[in-house]
């Protein structure tokens, strides 16, 4: 089907291009990929830069893009480019102001913090702006031309019929770990500014009261952060929970659903974030959620429904909402599968999809 498409797509004029800038695998990164496994159906596009596609094909190069766009297309309309990165208006400003590209440019905004000087000058160079949620749009200095909230795909980040067994059968601990009936974890990089010392003190206090959780950390830990992971691996040792709260370091990207799909809770409590599609891909998952008040969190999740939002570096809290999520299993399998009915009806990556390229055609 897509050869199909993306020969229809040679064979016509391409509307979009859309920045590809950075080579290492980000959340940006995934958040492009997802969208453009729909997007591509909607839209003639070319990605700029080959950086993480699957699908090559789609590759177009900034030489490339200069060439093309230096006539409009054949109904003399404007073609899109599309950032999400600072690099990327950059390369958009470069493309339409020394090179004349015949290009609209329009950026993707999530960050939520007073952003620099040099980026508020290329932000107001950008025909549109798209803000990610009502949060980042309050950071920015004007109001953003629309909000349009990220989407995971729910075919990819789907519920396990029984998350026991499906835990039980991940391939995740060591074997001779026990693993207990129930899995519990944060995800991401291991680093003080998400949170993960929140997690271990909170499950240090609260496990021996709950024997049937398993607690783990998925993630990498960079060589300065080091020393961080290290007292809060000598605190879990010093309370005799070594084997029930565990790092089990960075996992191979195709294994993250599988892993989200085996949770009965998953935990995030950045200190900041542009959006956080982890708690999006968890209630797409079918687990209960508990997030600090980050990114778009607050906005997505319904307080005692698909899990809690706690304040921001609140140790308390997170320990009370906790205790409150594992004390009640029935309770905590009822919250995952409401936050699944949520993403479904809200947020899933075709919407996003749709609503996005139907904004863009707009400015075509």
């Amino acid at each position: 089907m897509d050869a199909v498409v993306d020969q229809e797509i040679s064979n016509r004029e391409i509307e979009l291009i859309i920045g590809n800038s950075k080579r290492n695998f980000s959340g940006i990164t995934s958040t492009m990929l997802q969208v453009v496994s729909y997007q591509r159906h909607m839209i003639p596009l070319r990605v700029m830069g080959r950086n993480n596609l699957t699908d090559t094909n789609l590759a177009i190069s900034f030489w490339q893009v200069v060439k093309m766009c230096q006539s409009p297309l054949s109904n003399g309309k404007f073609r899109i480019f599309h950032a999400r990165r600072v690099d990327e208006m950059i390369q958009g400003i470069i493309l339409k102001y020394l090179f004349r590209a015949k290009i609209k440019l329009v950026f993707s905004s999530a960050a939520q913090r007073k952003r620099a000087r040099f980026t508020c000058w290329l932000t107001r160079r950008m025909d549109a702006v798209i803000a990610m949620c009502r949060a980042s749009a309050n950071y920015l200095d004007n109001p953003p031309s629309t909000i349009i909230y990220h989407g995971v795909n729910t075919d990819v980040y789907a519920s396990s019929e029984d998350k026991q067994q499906t835990w039980q059968a991940l391939d995740l601990l060591r074997s001779t770990q026990p693993k207990g009936k129930h899995g519990i974890a944060i995800l991401g990089r291991v680093r003080k500014q998400k949170g993960v010392h929140l997690f271990v003190q909170s499950c240090i206090a609260l496990l021996n009261d709950y024997p049937d959780y398993t607690a783990v950390i998925v993630g990498g830990v960079a060589s300065k952060h080091e020393k961080f992971t290290q007292a809060l691996r000598d605190n879990i040792a010093q309370a005799g929970l070594s084997d029930r709260i565990i790092f089990v370091g960075e996992q191979d990207f195709a294994d993250i659903p599988k892993i989200f799909s085996s949770l009965s809770l998953v935990v995030a409590l950045s200190e900041n974030e542009g959006f956080g599609l982890t708690i999006l891909e968890a209630m797409s998952s079918g687990a209960a959620v508990l997030a600090s008040e980050a990114g778009a969190w607050p906005e997505v999740i319904r307080q005692g429904i698909d899990g809690y939002v706690v304040p921001v570096n609140d140790l308390a809290a997170v320990k009370d909402k906790m205790a409150m999520l594992l004390s009640d299993e029935a309770k905590l399998a009822q919250m995952g599968q409401s936050g699944r009915e949520r993403v479904e009806q809200h947020y899933s990556v075709k919407r996003e999809a749709t609503e996005l390229t139907h904004f863009l055609k707009t400015l075509v």
